[in-house]
């Protein structure tokens, strides 16, 4: 059993969700009482699963830059726009959880994107401002889970961390499943740091003289 706090349902309600290319659907979004880290995360319940399948879950951290602003320096925004569409074809859910910055928060993300236009990765940025590489922890998505009566799941991401502290928290994740790949000039470093730093399964093709990279 979960060694954590059971959290509730708060409220739910029809929301139509429309994107900037046009595609459309209508999502429930939930909130929670008693999540342990006190944040307003939000669970967006797409479509339902097919009889005898396992639902399909995301866990998305918010990216006010990419999510909003269409930022090209992360894969956040096309991550988010992709996520939504399949997991609405499949039927589960994607957990929106307020850890701007892998948790470091908006200004310090930015302050890092300073260093980062100095040279160092997005590791490095982190580590020379004094702060976590990657500060997330996901014990209130597998609260968020829990209460949407979720303990068996695929999981939507190309990062382990994320599958390795379900599993902690007693989540079955039966699979994990990659997302796309969404490179441009301005993210290549971003996504090459994540494999080779954090082990993101990300199949880098050659852009700006990098090559393939792939981490199972």
């Amino acid at each position: 059993m979960p060694d954590f706090p059971a959290a509730t349902q708060r409220s739910r309600v029809r929301v139509p969700l429309r994107f900037h290319d046009g595609y459309s659907v209508d999502t429930e979004l939930v909130t929670f009482h008693g999540l342990a880290d006190g944040l307003e995360h939000v669970a967006m319940v797409l479509g339902e699963p097919a009889p005898g399948t396992t639902p399909l879950v995301r866990l998305h951290s918010e990216c006010l830059t990419g999510d909003v602003f269409g930022s090209a320096r992360c894969d956040c925004g096309p991550q988010l726009r992709e996520a939504v569409e399949r997991i609405a074809e499949h039927g589960g859910v994607l957990l929106y959880l307020r850890q701007e910055g892998r948790g470091i928060g908006l200004y310090n993300k930015l302050d890092a994107y300073a260093l980062q236009d100095e040279g160092l990765d997005t590791y490095a940025a982190n580590a020379a401002l004094g702060l976590p590489e990657d500060a997330r922890d996901y014990t209130a998505a597998a609260q968020m889970l829990q209460a949407l009566d979720i303990t068996s799941l695929d999981l939507l991401s190309n990062n382990p961390d994320k599958a390795n502290q379900l599993r902690t928290l007693g989540m079955d994740v039966q699979d994990r499943v990659p997302t796309g790949v969404f490179t441009t000039p301005a993210n290549v470093r971003y996504l090459r740091a994540k494999v080779l730093q954090t082990q993101h399964t990300l199949p880098l093709g050659e852009l700006g003289g990098i090559a393939e990279l792939s981490v199972g």
